[in-house]
This record gives structure tokens, sequence and C-alpha cells, in this order.
């Protein structure tokens, strides 16, 4: 009889087991866990990668913004260069008109002279003829002009008083044709240098609005892929938090399932193992055994890395060389700028200007900033030889005119300046164009 009941309990829990086991499902849930954390790693990678593409958006943000700026400073350098080109224009007309009605004045004076020329020559041909005054005829053909002619008449005490009155009128005509002549000179020189600064002023007009063009294609470029390449990130995440939370889902879904299936076959186990039990008491009036299943343990720990915050650099000292960098690619060219704390503070320079601000960041004063040009800083130090150039000095270059361009000296051959095209810059002067321009002029302050 123990026999018979020990093959029977033996069958119930054999039958218990195989209920429990439930080999499809764990190997579902498995494969599951398993696809879940190759996906979690994935979107660890995926994270990884927008973060870095974040950093680079906002480095690009920071930069377009840089742009932006300079795009404004430039238009604003455009305009205040158009107004001085308006200005100079307006200014070679004037002083055209003044030439046109100086020329006509000289014109009517040296009409005047030669008819005073005839009227002399006639008297002093009317006086040889009557045995007039010899001291006079030998006034008249002792001179080497007519200019030197009336000094000498005029000298001569002998002379009639009609004479005289002519020949001083004459003299008066004569001095004031060469004041008139100097005038028109002096005024020509200037239309010279008006029109020399028009062209300069052209130049550089091209030259911003090429570089303006550019960067409005840059940035626009920029802003386009930017807008793609964040789309893009974006839509990956979108897909990869979606299929993620799918599977999360199926995960919850099947364990759900086999809590249900696992809860359903402890129930048929019982009731099986009553039955089996009802059964062996009437079969053998014994105690029936009981088996207790063991309780599944799941202590699963995680550990977490801290990052540590690095510092910041420490700024770095300037001196008169290198004060001006913070304007590289943050400033414009303006004819006669940088005469304003409003100029100043959106980057507008000359190359006179920049070097009178530079000099001032170190404590040197080099004169009043409203009236500093390339003519007062050549004299506001001592002049030193090329071939003794240290890196602070200030260096000349005639461009539109003689010492028309001053720079920084910074070393190894190369200056830092406000360039007509660029802005501040620092440029090569060993080679190329600004090697044809410098003029062997050095200051040193």
């Amino acid at each position: 009889m123990k026999k018979k009941m020990l093959l029977l309990n033996t069958t119930v829990l054999l039958g218990l087991g195989g209920v429990l086991s439930t080999p499809a499902y764990a190997s579902t849930i498995q494969d599951m866990e398993s696809q879940k954390s190759q996906i979690q790693n994935q979107r660890q990678d995926v994270q990884s990668n927008i973060k870095a593409a974040s950093d680079e958006l906002t480095r690009l943000q920071a930069e377009q913004d840089q742009m932006k700026a300079q795009l404004e400073r430039l238009t604003l350098a455009e305009e205040e260069n158009n107004k001085k080109a308006e200005k100079t224009e307006a200014d070679i007309k004037e002083t055209s008109k003044q030439v046109e009605q100086l020329e006509k004045e000289i014109k009517l004076l040296q009409e005047k002279l030669e008819k005073r020329n005839d009227i002399l020559k006639d008297r002093a041909r009317s006086m040889q003829e009557s045995g007039g005054n010899v001291e006079y005829l030998q006034v008249l053909l002792g001179s080497s002009s007519f200019g030197d002619f009336v000094d000498r008449a005029l000298a001569v005490s002998t002379i009639v008083d009609a004479d005289r009155g002519i020949l001083t009128e004459t003299k008066n005509m004569q001095d004031e044709l060469k004041t008139k002549q100097a005038d028109v000179k002096s005024k020509l020189a200037s239309l010279e240098d008006m029109k020399a600064e028009l062209d300069e002023m052209t130049v550089q007009l091209a030259a911003q609005k090429k570089q303006k063009d550019a960067l409005a294609k840059e940035l626009k470029d920029k802003e386009a892929k930017n807008e793609e390449l964040k789309a893009s990130l974006q839509s990956k995440d979108s897909s990869l938090a979606n299929e993620q939370s799918t599977l999360e889902q199926n995960i919850k879904d099947q364990k759900a399932a086999e809590e249900a299936a696992r809860k359903a076959a402890e129930q048929a186990a019982k009731e099986a193992a009553k039955k089996a039990a009802e059964q062996a008491q009437k079969a053998a009036a014994a105690p029936a055994e009981k088996a207790d299943s063991p309780s599944p343990k799941a202590a699963p720990k995680a550990s977490s890395n801290d990052v540590a915050p690095t510092s910041a650099p420490a700024p770095k000292a300037s001196n008169v060389v290198t004060v001006g960098n913070r304007w590289i690619g943050n400033s414009a060219y303006v004819f006669g700028g940088g005469r304003s704390q409003s100029d100043i503070n959106h980057g507008l320079f000359d190359c006179s200007s920049f070097v009178h601000w530079a000099y001032s960041q170190v404590g040197v004063n080099l004169g009043p900033l409203g009236s500093v040009s390339t003519e007062t800083l050549k004299h506001a130090g001592t002049q030193v030889s090329s071939s003794q150039m240290q890196p602070g000095d200030l260096v000349f270059f005639d461009t539109y005119k003689k010492d028309g361009h001053v720079g920084i000296y910074v070393g190894g051959g190369k200056f830092i300046g406000a360039q007509s095209s660029t802005g501040v810059a620092i440029a090569n002067m060993s080679s190329g164009y600004w090697k044809q321009k410098f003029n062997g002029r050095v200051v040193r302050i």
C-alpha cells in the first residue's frame, strides 16, 4: 500500500512541476528582455549623440549670433561709408565750381595784364622816340621778364605820375594773380586728396559688400543644416522612444500573462494535489504529504558614477599687441570711424582710431581721439629703422596717399590693424600687398 502511495505522490509532483515550469513564456520574456537591453544600450548611444549634437547646435547658434552681429556691423559700416562717400562727392563738386570760378578770374586778370603790357610798351616806345629818360629805357632793356620790368619801373623815381599809376595797378593785379593761382593749386591738391579718399572708400564698400554677402550665404547654409540636423535627431530619438515604450509594454503584458498562467497553474496544482490526497486517504488512510515550493528572490543592484566638473581656464593677460584680438571677426572698417564711444561699442574703426584705442587699453594716451590720424600718429613717438622694429611699434603704409594706413607690429613679419576689407585683422607685411605698400616708416611709442 505504501508503495502505491509513493508512486501516486510522485506522479502528482511531476505533473505540478510540469505546469509551473511554463518554458514557452520564460523563453519569450528572456528574448524581449535581451532585446530591451539592446535597445536601451542603443538609446544610450543615441542620447549621447543627441547631447553632442545639442552641444554642437548650441555652439553653432552662438556662431550664428556672432555672424548676425557682424552682419549688423557691416551694414552700419556700409551706411556710414556711403554717407561719407556722398559728402565727399558733394565737396568735390563744390570745390570744382570754386576752381572753375578762379580759373575764369585768372583768365580775366591775364587779359588785363596783356592790355597793360601793350600800354606800357607803347609808352616806353614813345619815350624812346622822343629822347626820353635814359634811366627809364635802361629799366626796360635790362628786365628779364614783364614782371621784372614792372618791379624795376616802380623803382625808378623819374617815372611820370601817369605811368606810375598804371604800373602800380599792374603790380597789384600781378600780386592778385599770384594769390589766386596759389589758391587754385591748394584747392586742386585738396580735390585730388578727396578724390583719392573717395576711390579708397569705393574699394572698401565693394569689399565690405562682398564680405557681407558671403557671411549672409554662410549663415543661411548653416541655419538650414542646423534645422535638418535637429529634425533628424528628434525623429530618431522619437522613433527609439516609441520602440522602447512598445517593447516595455509588451514585456509588461507578457509578464502579466505569465503571472496569470502561474496562478492558474498553482490553482490547478493545488486542486490536483488535493484530489490526489483524497484518493490516497481513501486508498491507504495515510496522511498526505504537502510539498512546499521555494519562492523566487530577486535583488538587482544599480550603481552610478559621478562626473567631476571641469574648471574654466584662467583669462590671459593682454598687452598692446594682443589687446585688439577681441575685435577680430567682431568689427568693421568705417572711414573716419572709431572716434565716438558708440562706434567703439559697435566695433567700427578706421586704422588710426584702432591704434589709438589699443594703446589706450594699456594706459598710453596718443592725443585727442577726435583728431587722431595717420599724420598725428607718425609724430607721436620716435622714428626707428625698420630693421630694428619690435612688437608694439607702429608701421605705416602708402595706400591711397603717403602714410595712408597704420597698424601695430606683432612680430614675425605681421601686424594688427583695422583693414578696409576685413575690419580688425592680423595681416602679413612680409609678402604680397602689404609688403608692396610698406614705406619703411616705423614709430616707437
